[in-house]
């Protein structure tokens, strides 16, 4: 999970060169998605129905649908390991958005301590852009409000799926999520005015997210959130952003400093200072 979708960023930048963003969404999960719903048929898995179906195919559409799509919308804006640092604050959302949630957890001051330490990571980050010409500056700005946009519906979705009472197998509702998504994306990707170039690079990139990105690393993320404590699977939020700016780096020479790395180590502190509240309000007893 954490190499491959520390990898994706740099897939979407490169499919962006010859699909829109919601043609690349729609591609990617439509395979996906139909790969993974035919192994459960395959191997006789329980699938949502009725209700729990319609409900799953919904929070699918919210999480990976707004979040993955701002995410690709943003990348026309702004380089791709830009976008990782930025999405690598999504903690802040879930944290904010639970608790907003009826019968979610308490916002304490230590968890809007360490939110403000991140986000003074990411203005250090994103200062010298915000400053410069015009046309950079709104570029930075649409892309920095659209993951933000993203982070909170991917956030609500989430939590939403999470008290859904389901017989399904975890990796079984994610196939009906990918799948719900691709189809959400289909009329948008069809009145989008700019035409595909159907290349071997674009075909590629998308045959990679769907493949590396939608059945092995969002199987592995639904999976380890079944399996494992929350507070080894959030290791992904440190690891996928370190690789999405080196390969950034690597392959399209993206903005790579003393500047970005300062500001990487200032979210990251943010990050694990929310996250340790958070584990603390947790762990703590209900009287």
């Amino acid at each position: 999970m954490c190499l491959f979708w520390g990898t994706t960023y740099l897939g979407i930048r490169v499919g962006l060169e010859s699909f829109t963003p919601a043609m690349l969404m729609c591609l990617r999960y439509l395979i996906s998605g139909i790969l993974l719903l035919i192994g459960a048929i395959v191997a006789g898995a329980h699938l949502p129905r009725g209700r729990e179906l319609w409900r799953t195919a919904l929070y699918g559409a919210l999480t990976i649908g707004m979040g993955t799509g701002s995410l690709a919308l943003a990348e026309v804006w702004i380089p791709s390991g830009l976008a990782a640092l930025i999405v690598s604050i999504q903690p802040f959302w879930m944290v904010g958005v639970e608790a907003l949630t009826p019968g979610g957890g308490r916002l304490h001051f230590s968890a809007i301590r360490g939110m403000l330490v991140g986000l003074a990571g990411v203005a250090f980050l994103i200062a010298p852009a915000a400053f410069a010409s015009a046309t950079d500056s709104q570029a930075l700005i649409k892309g920095f409000v659209t993951l933000q946009i993203g982070a909170a519906v991917w956030s609500v979705g989430s939590i939403s799926q999470r008290r859904l009472v389901t017989r399904a197998h975890p990796i079984v509702s994610g196939a009906v999520q990918q799948f719900a998504t691709g189809l959400a994306f289909v009329i948008p990707a069809l009145l989008q005015s700019r035409s595909a170039v159907w290349d071997a690079k674009g075909i590629g990139a998308v045959v990679y997210l769907a493949i590396f990105g939608g059945v092995i690393g969002y199987s592995a993320f639904i999976f380890s959130m079944d399996r494992l404590p929350v507070a080894l699977v959030s290791i992904y939020t440190y690891v996928n952003p370190i690789i999405a700016v080196l390969l950034g780096w690597l392959f399209y020479r993206e903005t790579f400093g003393w500047r970005e790395v300062v500001a990487m180590l200032i979210i990251f502190t943010g990050v694990a200072m929310v996250k340790r509240s958070w584990r603390a309000a947790e762990s703590v007893p209900i009287e």
